[in-house]
């Protein structure tokens, strides 16, 4: 395996060069040589794939990795799945010094495991890090205690090509004092479970959304461009209300012009008819407010290396989707993400006027076309850079 983890570090590292500061905090980084493992003498049994509930189920075991500002990091563990034991002042607890990361691991048609796309998710979790003043780690090194983890659980990734095994890594402030102030304490943990589809409606069902300006899910100078707990928590109750009024998930806005930021926890693309009779593909850009989604460069890099329509990462207005809707030029509208890979979007409630999107009309072609091509490669249909295999 360690050839396999020299390839995966080259191969995912080149797009994110260190800097100094990363540099700096690299040297006293955990490594994955230094990894202990400590077998469950328990196992749970393995639940039936079409039947999994996203995010319910755990396996046996989960990585933990404490750091001290006096210590520095201590050795990665892989120990039986536990619960934390936590001082109740702790800082995570209260000021939210917290932050996450979403990944899977599949099995392909070929019985191998895959990762897709992984150090996309490191390299966020790094920057995340940085902005929440949590110790900085090595990339490369989190990421092979994380494939360490999954070929211990390995029997837990789902023998499904519906369903795989999702990857939460988590990473906290546990500083016992109430203190506004930088942790000194931390605790870097990864658990994971298998899932099946995200919602409940089953794959390409469309989602109706509910756009209302009196709510904003991130701004400019924020944190809306990084992994935070403390983004998703205030959502739930704008989700409530939209369930309230018919609609499925949120269309979130920002600004005075209403721009199209996000939708649910997805990043948000519009295929459509420019005015000039050109074919599209847009997506809000990465100006702050939006989350860089691993799913969401994988479709624009796709989308690219098509070279059949315009790609374009740029601002929207309720005021220009609303009046292509009219024109009848959009032809489709969906969700990026990984839980769901692609999700269709069929109307939008907005200003109490629902607007039909005819994204399930045309097909909808692009999205399936997307959605088709990534679970290819993620299931090994497709080889592919993205996806080597890990176990």
């Amino acid at each position: 395996m360690a050839a396999l983890r020299t390839a995966l570090c080259r191969r995912f590292s080149q797009p994110y060069p260190l800097t100094l500061g990363s540099l700096r905090f690299a040297s006293s980084s955990f490594k994955a040589s230094d990894l202990k493992i400590d077998r469950s003498s328990v196992t749970k049994p393995k639940p039936d794939p079409s039947n999994l509930v996203f995010g319910k189920q755990f396996t046996d075991h989960m990585l933990t990795i404490y750091w001290s500002e006096k210590g520095g990091w201590e050795a990665p563990h892989i120990k039986p799945f536990q619960n934390l034991s936590l001082h109740p002042a702790a800082s995570s607890l209260h000021y939210s010094i917290e932050l996450f990361e979403g990944m899977k691991a599949f099995r392909g048609v070929d019985n191998h495991i895959r990762f897709f796309r992984p150090m996309h998710n490191m390299q966020r979790m790094y920057r995340s890090a940085e902005r929440s003043c949590l110790p900085l780690f090595d990339k490369a090194e989190l990421l092979e205690c994380i494939r360490k983890l999954v070929e211990v659980d390995q029997e837990w990734v789902p023998y499904s090509l519906d369903a795989s095994l999702y990857i939460r890594p988590t990473f906290i402030g546990i500083e016992p004092s109430l203190g506004v102030s930088r942790a000194g304490h931390a605790l870097l943990f990864v658990i994971v479970g298998p899932v099946g589809p995200y919602f409940t409606t089953g794959t390409f069902n469309p989602v109706s959304l509910l756009a209302d300006p009196g709510f904003v899910r991130a701004w400019r100078g924020g944190v809306g461009e990084y992994k935070m707990g403390g983004n998703y928590g205030p959502t739930i109750a704008v989700q409530n209300e939209a369930l309230k009024q018919g609609c499925q998930q949120v269309l979130w806005l920002y600004g005075d012009k209403e721009e199209i930021t996000e939708v649910g926890t997805m990043n948000l693309f519009i295929y459509w008819t420019t005015k000039d009779g050109e074919k599209e593909l847009l997506t809000p850009p990465l100006d702050g407010i939006i989350l860089p989604g691993v799913t969401r460069q994988s479709l624009l890099d796709l989308a690219r290396e098509w070279g059949e329509f315009k790609v374009t990462e740029r601002t929207m207005g309720m005021k220009e989707l609303l009046e292509a809707l009219d024109a009848g030029r959009v032809l489709e509208v969906f969700g990026s993400g990984t839980a769901c890979v692609v999700c269709p979007v069929g109307s939008l409630l907005y200003k109490g006027q629902t607007y039909q999107i005819p994204t399930m009309k045309n097909g909808p072609d692009l999205a399936k076309r997307f959605f088709k091509e990534l679970t290819d490669i993620q299931y090994g249909r497709k080889q592919s850079d993205w996806a080597p295999f890990i176990v």
